[in-house]
């Protein structure tokens, strides 16, 4: 006959400690309740699975490094174009396009709010489940760089596989030298068609020279990002100057007041 005594042993040699943990009292209301066993053990299933969850997320979103606060939920939707809007909830919502390994390329001036829509995507990415890195372009040149000079690019470039996802924001402010763009360059066609990349840019193509000094390497970076892409190009008001402006308009009231 079991020992149930044993039970909390078992429970910690299976791996399921959220059971272990809760299993005494969900016990008690099953009993006073009327549970079946299978219902009980349902919901012993059903918290351990949740708990699972929580602990992916956090340990996700820790990885990620992603800034803080910036989802699409607080994302100032009505300061770009209604095409653009549907686009990305539909971006967000259906993530065939990371399974296929497509990429995203976000264009547009300064304060537009590109890095915030790459951040949240990334955000509502995790949710379901994909894993995400964000970086900006000059710290992760830097990263790869050094990995370069130790002779373990090909690792670190590995390791990045692991990423869905990978955030690359702000590559017009990576300095115009061979060592980096080198780097650059390789990390974009390592990721071709095997993995999806979010790339925000605040120049277009067109000036690109200016991020790869050599003309064919831009060609072929260019080539390989959108092969398999959306491109968007938000524009509008900057979104620091319009939180300035509605700072400065409450200043005012108060004053008045």
């Amino acid at each position: 006959m079991p020992d149930a005594q044993t039970l909390p042993l078992l429970l910690r040699q299976l791996r399921l400690p959220t059971v272990a943990a809760c299993w005494p009292q969900l016990e008690t209301r099953a009993q006073a309740e009327g549970w079946s066993l299978p219902q009980t053990l349902a919901a012993l299933c059903e918290q351990e699975l949740a708990e699972r969850e929580r602990r992916r997320l956090v340990r996700h979103l820790k990885e990620a490094r992603l800034p803080v606060g910036k989802t699409l939920e607080t994302f100032e939707f009505e300061s770009i174009a209604a095409d653009y809007r549907r686009q990305l909830t539909a971006l967000a919502g259906d993530t065939q396009w990371v399974d296929q390994a497509h990429n995203l390329l976000l264009f547009g001036p300064s304060g537009v709010g590109k890095s915030h829509v790459a951040a949240g995507l990334g955000h509502a990415l995790i949710d379901q489940g994909y894993r995400v890195r964000y970086a900006t372009a000059s710290s992760l040149v830097q990263e790869l760089q050094a990995a370069k000079q130790a002779l373990r690019l090909s690792d670190a470039l590995t390791k990045l596989d692991k990423y869905a996802v990978l955030i690359i924001d702000d590559i017009g402010y990576v300095q115009r030298s061979e060592a980096e763009t080198s780097v650059l360059f390789e990390l974009i066609a390592h990721r071709y068609e095997s993995a999806s990349l979010i790339i925000t840019a605040n120049q277009p193509f067109s000036a690109w020279d200016s991020i790869f000094p050599d003309s064919m390497m831009a060609v072929a970076a260019i080539d390989r990002l959108v092969h398999h892409a959306t491109l968007l190009e938000l524009s509008g008001e900057s979104y620091r100057k319009r939180a300035y402006q509605r700072q400065l308009q409450g200043g005012q009231t108060a004053s008045s007041g």
